[in-house]
């Protein structure tokens, strides 16, 4: 049985450029009935007074941080429980990525965590029109470090720099039940 065969949660994350819209979208589509809902939509809605996180995070841009990971499980739950397949896209690094995943109840629940090189990010974000990696956020390889070194082994963690976003979208729906799941 693959993923595709059951109604699923599935969050997906790592550092920016590693992969999680193209990922996400793909994958997402490969469902009969699905919804992919992009955190960062909850940051954009915040038009005035947004904090966002930096290098050195304001108490408020934790708070709007956390409040945005709790509008993303809240909206997963709903919609799965109205019959969709759910695929969630967002940056959850370091002891985050336990808290949302406590805060989805719906399951089956996929954790994929996307780990290209920081030198493969490096090439992707230098391809992308918008840019992540400026001051005074952090650097790719001081987010790559966090997500290494401070983010709990939950769910699959997989090396997509040498893949086609079509081979890791396959690979996470034949081995996402097995290697990603979670109680």
């Amino acid at each position: 049985m693959t993923l595709v065969d059951e109604q699923p949660v599935v969050l997906i994350t790592g550092i920016s450029a590693a992969g999680k819209s193209t990922i996400a979208d793909l994958l997402a589509h490969r469902f009969d009935r699905s919804v992919h809902v992009k955190g960062d939509v909850y940051r954009r809605m915040v038009v005035a007074g947004r904090h966002d996180m930096t290098s050195q995070p304001s108490d408020e841009a934790w708070s709007q941080l956390r409040l945005r990971y709790r509008l993303g499980a809240a909206t997963a739950d709903a919609y799965h429980e109205a019959g969709f397949s759910v695929v969630i896209q967002d940056m959850v690094i370091g002891s985050a990525l336990a808290d949302y995943v406590a805060a989805i109840h719906s399951r089956p629940l996929v954790v994929v965590v996307l780990t290209p090189r920081p030198d493969v990010v490096e090439g992707r974000e230098a391809k992308r029109s918008k840019i992540a990696y400026r001051e005074p956020f952090n650097s790719i390889r001081e987010l790559d470090n966090a997500l290494r070194r401070e983010t709990p082994l939950i769910g699959m963690w997989l090396d997509n720099s040498d893949q086609e976003p079509h081979e890791t979208v396959d690979e996470i729906i034949e081995r996402g039940l097995d290697a990603g799941c979670v109680e």
